[in-house]
């Protein structure tokens, strides 16, 4: 009884010192937001709102971000197209290389990130390629590729091939089974791999760094600044993107109480 009765108190001490100890970076970030600091945020001075409101005072700060969500969407994109392609045609066709193709996908996920940068960075500088934006793209898609294939693939392998060919035989033609069926069936997967395709390029740093020459992104902006404090308005973007990411969340878990209660209902 003695063990049980410790056990039941363990592990949601446990639970909430672990959950504790991730959020104090987070609190940390947004607590230094509201800092009233004009160059170095490592000492509070003061509460204020004048980084919230005046987020873009620093155009540096601004014109990196700007640059993260352009690689950021633009990356997705390619990378969700791409992937998800790649991910109906792993299942459903049989095709020489098939195992030697899935098996490359995973490369990318398994190796260092330091070794992938720099391998593309000597590849870039082989073929002529000056780095930049473009490099930039290219490299986050190829490292997104597999995160898209992967999980747009787990989907496709949950699909009922018997509903495509009911929708066949009811004289509709590959480009409408695929548009009408297939794809609405995928698409919780294809966002899901989408989002997460986004958050890998927009955080991705050590790919960056050695592929970006003199473009600045978010993390690459971060990096630099750290060694003479992070200014607030770097705080008020990494809070911001933080509390997007929880309305999201709680916004899609909400849904999916109402639906399922509507379902129980009807």
């Amino acid at each position: 009884m003695k063990k049980f009765a410790i056990g039941r108190f363990v592990l949601p001490a446990y639970s909430a010192i672990a959950l504790v100890f991730l959020l104090i970076p987070i609190v940390y970030t947004i607590v230094f937001s509201f800092n009233d600091s004009t160059r170095s945020n490592t000492v509070w001075e003061g509460f204020t709102f004048r980084h919230w409101l005046n987020v873009c005072s620093r155009q540096d700060v601004c014109d990196a971000v700007s640059n993260s969500i352009l690689i950021g969407v633009i990356s997705t994109i390619f990378a969700t197209i791409l992937g998800t392609a790649l991910a109906i045609a792993l299942v459903r066709y049989s095709f020489k290389a098939r195992s030697l193709v899935s098996l490359s996908l995973f490369l990318p996920m398994a190796t260092p990130e330091v070794v992938l940068g720099a391998g593309l960075a000597g590849l870039f500088f082989n073929a002529g390629v000056g780095a930049g934006l473009v490099t930039i793209i290219i490299a986050h898609v190829m490292f997104c590729l597999s995160f898209v294939v992967v999980t747009v693939k787990a989907r496709v392998q949950t699909l009922d091939p018997t509903l495509e060919e009911a929708g066949a035989d009811l004289y509709a033609n590959p480009t409408h089974v695929f548009t009408k069926i297939t794809l609405p069936l995928l698409m919780p997967g294809i966002i899901s791999a989408a989002l997460l395709s986004f958050a890998l390029s927009f955080d991705d740093f050590i790919i960056t760094y050695f592929n970006s020459g003199s473009v600045t992104t978010f993390p690459k902006y971060i990096y630099v600044a750290a060694s003479r404090g992070v200014p607030a308005e770097a705080n008020v973007i990494a809070s911001a993107v933080f509390l997007l990411a929880i309305v999201i969340v709680l916004a899609t878990q909400i849904r999916g109480a109402l639906k399922r209660a509507k379902l129980a209902k009807g």
